[in-house]
């Protein structure tokens, strides 16, 4: 039998696990339930994909996003290891033969939404799988507590009912000391071994700057630093203005977003990773799956509402180890918009209702129907037509999710299906009528089985390629096939796409949860806060704070960030560090004291030093500053 060490060296072409990956896949193998915490960039594929080619049966993995199943996918079939994943452009059929073909022992890993989990088809042939390993990734989407809560994570752990023996792995790259708790609890894990990796990145310089003009900090940090970029910013228009502005500066820039269509971002992000273009100026729709260990800078030029998901598009930067840089770009107006934001993104029930009601109206859904329906969905036209701001619509579908209501893609493709219609006889005469489109009819017939008697989702682009034409070519074959009465087809899409997960309720009567509404939004303020304490950050370490963040209490300074850069360009000689470090303490025999009665103890001292051997102390964990201003002896 292989070890993990020759499975790692065979299909990843890797000589050693990194970090705690090892041990991990070593609880694995002996089935214990595990919740792995790997920083962005950790491999935490590697952490259940190496032991479940270890096992006997199929890897079930969990993951809410098909971009990154798509991903992990192809990667995995480039590496000769058989893996599928089930998408909402599937039939039923489809389905069908894609869980049959798991049970013949075809596919090592099928990858799927949690949603899928909750079917009816999926259930029946759940227990026949043979699965050896339940992986979930992002798992931090279980904890309504958290930045990216999804309600049909809530019900993973019923899988555990029916899968007994089975060990689970959790994974996230983000989650604080309280959704760590409650992953554990949500999924229950049993007896859980939790790995936790250091959050420090040694390499990564984080630094944060108030300009008037972004585009010429930004210029200026792309010509002082070499190798490849990723920009994000809040919207689509900006990363077409962004990335032309860095062009007539002379910087081979791109934009990328989810508006594109699926070849546009296929090519675009193709071009970047194979350094054809250095900067690529996109929307958060970018970077999930994508690993490019050489991206030298991340530049953020909008401020993030959580440090959740500013360390996980931070960290993409610098993933071979080498010096690289994450900064934050920001003006006064970013700072009053960000403080908002609790009140935009929870808005009052009286809204989430009349939204509902629109949203209903405009995809003509009846009260008591649409569950499991897909429609497609265009916000902005949407918000036109009702007068709602687009900020307004986004949160109320955030909260509709988060309710179990509906499910909302924004960056969705469903493949073109096709299903012949005319009777064999019929098809014998057409062919030899129109030889011109008999080849499409054959390269259907014998690339795509069941496409006779059922619909059947098939590739413009592979059809292309076999009978050397152009992917606008087969199309317009299919229209006059169609024209033909010979097959029927529902063209791929590419649009934005609304799933009922619920019957449409009449809008006085929808379903929300207050009381937890009103904690997710308490929370969600507290983490508003702590992204804007790190904009502010003078003195202390940006790498310390962000794994203070995620409970890593034992991290370091880093050095190398802009405010332990700053620290050591001043000057406090060892004699007055001594001096204010005695000073701070006899100040502290008492018990808890405010900062400001220290200040005006030490009126000799200068403030600025005294402020600065504070921060030290807090960064020696000798004392606690808290949000009111006081001081307490650790």
């Amino acid at each position: 039998m292989s070890s993990p060490q020759q499975i790692l060296k065979k299909y990843w072409q890797h000589n050693d696990f990194r970090g705690n990956q090892a041990e991990i896949i070593d609880a694995v193998l002996k089935k214990r339930d595990v919740l792995a915490l790997l920083p962005t960039g950790g491999g935490k594929s590697i952490c259940f994909q190496v032991p479940a080619m270890l096992m006997d049966g199929v890897c079930i993995v969990i993951s809410p996003l098909i971009a990154l199943m798509k991903d992990q996918v192809e990667n995995l079939i480039n590496k000769g290891i058989p893996a599928v994943f089930l998408h909402g452009g599937l039939t039923q059929t489809e389905v069908q033969d894609v869980l049959e073909e798991v049970i013949a022992g075809e596919y090592k890993f099928l990858y799927l939404s949690p949603e899928r989990l909750e079917t009816n088809l999926f259930r029946a042939y759940l227990i026949q799988l043979n699965c050896c390993l339940i992986a979930v990734d992002e798992a931090h989407c279980v904890s309504q507590w958290g930045y990216d809560f999804r309600q049909p994570y809530l019900r993973i752990a019923n899988i555990k009912y029916e899968l007994k023996q089975v060990p689970m792995i959790a994974l996230t790259a983000s989650a604080t000391p309280l959704v760590q708790e409650d992953i554990v609890d949500k999924l229950k894990l049993r007896n859980a071994v939790v790995f936790r990796q250091s959050f420090e990145r040694a390499n990564l310089s984080y630094s944060a700057f108030a300009v008037d003009s972004k585009i010429n900090k930004a210029a200026e940090i792309l010509k002082n630093v070499p190798g490849c970029s990723i920009i994000y910013c809040r919207s689509r228009n900006q990363t077409r203005e962004i990335a032309n502005l860095l062009q007539l500066q002379n910087i081979a820039a791109d934009y990328y977003h989810a508006g594109l269509s699926q070849e546009e971002r296929n090519s675009k992000q193709q071009a970047w990773v194979n350094n054809k273009i250095r900067v690529i100026v996109c929307t958060n729709a970018f970077g999930m799956g994508i690993d490019k260990p050489d991206v030298r800078t991340v530049m953020h030029f909008d401020v993030p509402d959580c440090v959740e998901s500013y360390y996980q598009e931070a960290g993409r930067a610098g993933r071979d180890g080498k010096k690289s840089y994450a900064v934050l770009l920001y003006d006064d107006y970013e700072i009053v918009k960000l403080e908002a934001m609790p009140d935009v993104r929870f808005p009052s029930f009286d809204e989430i209702k009349k939204v509902y009601q629109a949203l209903a109206d405009y995809l003509n859904i009846p009260v008591g129907s649409g569950e499991g329906m897909f429609y497609d969905f265009d916000i902005s036209t949407f918000a036109k037509n009702f007068k709602f701001k687009t900020q307004l619509v986004l949160a109320t579908l955030g909260v509709l999710q988060q309710e179990g209501h509906l499910a909302f893609n924004e960056n969705v493709f469903l493949p073109t299906r096709v299903m012949f219609t005319a009777q064999k006889a019929v098809l014998e005469d057409f062919e030899f009528a129109h030889p011109q489109l008999d080849i499409v009819v054959k390269c259907l017939l014998r690339s795509y089985a069941g496409v006779y008697d059922n619909y059947t989702s098939i590739s413009e682009k592979q059809i292309a390629r076999k009978l050397r034409m152009t992917e606008a070519m087969v199309e317009e074959k299919l229209i006059q096939l169609r024209s033909f009465g010979i097959i029927n087809f529902f063209p791929r899409k590419e649009t934005p796409q609304i799933q009922l997960l619920l019957n449409r309720a009449p809008a006085n009567y929808l379903i929300i949860n207050h009381q937890a509404y009103a904690e997710r939004k308490r929370l969600y303020k507290e983490r508003v806060d702590k992204m804007l304490a790190y904009i502010s950050l003078i003195n202390q370490c940006r790498g310390q704070f962000i794994a203070f963040y995620f409970g890593d209490k034992d991290s370091k300074p880093c050095g190398i960030c802009d405010t332990c850069l700053n620290k050591k360009k001043k000057n406090t000689s060892t004699n007055e560090v001594d001096t204010i470090q005695t000073a701070v303490f006899d100040y502290l025999q008492t018990g808890s004291q405010s900062v400001k009665g220290l200040l005006e103890s030490v009126r000799l001292l200068s403030t600025d030093k005294v402020w600065e051997v504070l921060q030290l102390l807090q960064d020696q964990s000798k004392i606690v500053i808290d949000d009111n201003g006081m001081i307490t002896k650790r």
